[in-house]
Order: structure tokens, then sequence, then C-alpha cells
């Protein structure tokens, strides 16, 4: 990849719109735009100004499009370099020719992300606002598109400098006392490097753990509806997507597969799962829909176990209790508009609902956004969305404790610092001070063209 080169890209969806938007970046991009447009009289492109102008055919010179040109000097842009964007109509054949008059004078198409990649590398962006991006473009829900923007702003690396700040400052301390031990700089006592890195620790530690719920904003959450047949999973499903998604009939075993649907809970996306009440199959159908039911069960992230409450307890209740014992679920006490007959001493998280009524319905979403969130702050804080980010926090942690060790059994603080760059390489992979570029083709690839 030259950075040297202009690239240019269609930055709007593929298909039929009324906007259609065609990006150039480069020290070229003002010239190669000039190239197809033609501005009104006496004017011409300014930084940050749009300007409308008219795209034209090259040989006769007839306007194709009416347009507008928007121009960004380097380095006040998105890469830092000259940008100039084209916003046309959004017909495929009108975007088709903008990308191939401007090809044909002097820029080349752009790889997957490369413009956010020149962002990277030119130091407008670090690793962690890069991936930010194609998170914030991904986002099926507006609670993950303010995540997104957090890290957009530099929240996680503002939690990650100070950290850095610290381990460097021990560095540079015992590196000090290493190389003019003979001056009589002071080394740190042992207690005191222990201290500082317990400090540094635990800041880490605190933003590891934040990968659970970043996790499950990013991502989204399974969650599966288990019981016995007749006992209201189909309706608590329709109630839980707000609209008659499954099959509802008074008939035991209505539901044979799987249903799925997602909604956004607390603006994290869940993934509904009905499945086949279970029970002894009557035939070939319902066993393989138990079976799919079974599987569902082991795959998913959060469980509802749906009782009736109008009932007694029975043997499926109890082992399908027993198969959630150790498993993020919650017990659903269904049908108590019918009244409530069973009697229960499992410890898990209990909600009493009517699916017919919908009562009880609010209290169950609140309980799933809970268990959801676990410890997390409602309005949270930086958060590693990611198993890269995971990673790189894990091995500084790792590194520190390891050095930790050596400070314990009085080895040499060389020794010492070997594991404390380590944890600073770990820290610097994580927003990108220093990363090989194999990871950069993996991180980048990912994003669509046009960003």
């Amino acid at each position: 990849m030259n950075l040297d080169d202009t690239i240019v890209a269609v930055a709007t969806p593929p298909g039929r719109g009324g906007i259609g938007v065609v990006r150039l970046a480069g020290s070229e991009s003002k010239t190669v735009a000039l190239a197809m447009l033609r501005l009104p009289e006496g004017r011409a492109l300014e930084a940050n100004r749009a300007l409308f102008a008219e795209l034209i055919d090259d040989e006769s010179g007839e306007r194709i499009d009416e347009v507008v040109a928007t121009y960004f000097a380097a380095p006040h842009s998105y890469t830092t370099d000259d940008i100039v964007e084209i916003s046309c109509h959004g017909s495929p054949v009108v975007l088709h020719h903008v990308m191939e008059r401007a090809i044909a004078n002097g820029a080349r198409m752009a790889e997957p992300g490369e413009f956010t990649r020149r962002a990277f590398l030119n130091g407008r962006l670090d690793l962690t606002q890069a991936e930010a991006v194609r998170d914030l473009i991904d986002s099926q829900t507006l609670y993950q598109a303010k995540v997104a923007a957090r890290q957009l702003k530099g929240e996680l690396s503002h939690v990650v400098r100070p950290v850095k700040h610290e381990l460097i400052a021990l560095i540079a301390r015992l590196e000090a006392g290493i190389d003019f031990a003979e001056d009589d700089v002071s080394v740190m006592p042992s207690e005191q490097i222990l201290a500082t890195m317990t400090t540094v620790g635990a800041q880490l530690r605190r933003l590891e753990a934040s990968f659970s719920f970043g996790k499950l904003v990013h991502e989204g959450l399974t969650l599966a509806i288990m019981g016995r047949p007749n006992v209201g999973k189909s309706s608590l499903f329709n109630q839980l997507v707000e609209r008659e998604r499954a099959i509802v009939t008074p008939l035991p075993g209505t539901t044979r597969d799987l249903v799925t649907e997602t909604v956004a809970l607390g603006g994290i996306p869940v993934h509904l799962v009905d499945t086949a009440g279970i029970r002894e199959a009557l035939d070939e159908a319902e066993h393989i829909g138990i079976r799919k039911s079974i599987e569902a069960l082991a795959d998913a992230d959060l469980v509802l176990v749906v009782l009736d409450s109008s009932a007694q307890i029975s043997e499926v209740d109890r082992e399908l209790l027993s198969d959630v014992a150790d498993r993020a679920a919650i017990i659903v006490l269904n049908k108590a508009d019918l009244g409530v007959n069973m009697q229960l001493t499992a410890r898990l998280s209990t909600v009493r609902t009517s699916a017919v009524t919908g009562d009880g319905i609010a209290e169950l979403r609140a309980e799933i956004l809970r268990m959801m969130r676990g410890n997390a702050a409602e309005d949270g804080g930086a958060l590693l969305t990611n198993l890269r980010q995971q990673g790189q926090v894990r091995a500084a942690i790792a590194s520190l404790e390891a050095a930790a060790s050596s400070v314990n059994q009085a080895i040499p603080h060389e020794m010492v610092l070997l594991d404390l760059y380590s944890a600073l390489r770990a820290l610097d992979e994580l927003t990108g001070a220093t990363t090989a570029d194999d990871i950069l083709n993996l991180i980048f690839s990912t994003f669509c063209i046009g960003k």
C-alpha cells in the first residue's frame, strides 16, 4: 500500500439512492476531481466549502449530472490528506462513471478500510479509535452507536494513557538505577516497585473485566426460551418481540422447530430463540425439534426456564432447572393470571409473568437487562469490545505478574525490566503505537470499501 497514491472509492452503500458519494484522498485529489467537473464561472474549490458543480462527459463536454463537491485541505481532513467528496445522484451508472474518470486521471481504487488506515498511519486516529469507526458503521442499535462514538472520541485510549505513563516512569527509574549505579542514583526499594506494579495491574484488571459486557454490546446475546409444552413459551416470545411472531395454540407441542428473532433490550441486540417443548417425543418431527432445543440450550448465553405457575412442578421442570443450575438463567413463573400453585426452592432469579395479560413482562425485560449488564455501570466507561483488545490487556497483566514474581524472588532488575517492557509493548499494540503489518491488514480488511 502506497500512502502517496491518490485513492478513490464510492463511500455510500451499493445500489440506487437519492445521493451517492465518491471520495478522493491524496495529493492529486483536486486535480483529479477538477478534470471531470465544470465549476461555476469565477469559482474554485475552497477548503471546507461545498460547491455546486456539473459532472461532465470528457469527450463531448455534455453535462451528466449536477453535483456538490466538497474540498478538505490537508492536514485538516479525515486522513490528513487532501480530500474531495463528490455528491451526485445515487445512480450506479453515474457513480461508475465518476470512478472510471478518477482512475483514468491518475487515482487508484481504494482498498477496504484504506481511508481509515491512512488516518491511523498519519496519526489522526489510534488503533482503538480506528476499530471504533468499524463498530459505529456496524451498529444495530443506538446504544451500540453511542458506545462506538465514545471509543472513537478516544475513551479507551484515555484510560490506557495514564497506565502507560506509570509503567514508563517505573521502567525509567529502574533503568536509571542500573545505568548510573556508580553515580549513587537511588534504586526504588522492592516494596515501592511492587506497589507501583499493583496499582498498574489493578487498573488493567478493571479494564479487562469490562470485556464481558463490551463483547455483549458489540456482538449481542443469545437468549433461549426453554420449558415443557404448553407453559406459554411462544406467548412469552411474542410478548418480548412485541408482535405475533410465533404460532400459539392451546395444543401442546405446537412449536416443532426453533423460531428466532432479534430485538434490542437496553440498546443491546438480543437474539431470542423460541424452542420446542421438552417432553417424550410423540413423532419424528417433534423428536428433531426437541433435539434442536437442547442444542439451543447449550449455545445460549442466557436461558429463560418457563414454568406453569398454576400447576405443580414436574420431573421435566426439575431436570431443566438442574441443567441450568450453573448457567446464567432466569426462572419465569408464567400463567400467573391463573393463580400460583408451584413451590420452588431454586436459587436462580425468578420473575412472575402472564403472557396473556402482559403482567410482569416489563419486570422480565428489566431482569434480563440486569443479568446482561452484570457489574457494568449503566453509563459504562471504557470498554474492551473485541478479542484483540482483550488479548493485549491480558498479555500486559501476565507480564506484570511475571515482573512482580521476579521482584519477590530478588531477581536482578535487568530481568524485571524484560517483563516490564513486554507489558509496555502489549499496551502499545493495544493502541497501535507499535503494531505488526499483518495485524493491521487483518483489522482493516474487515472494513467496507470507501471507509
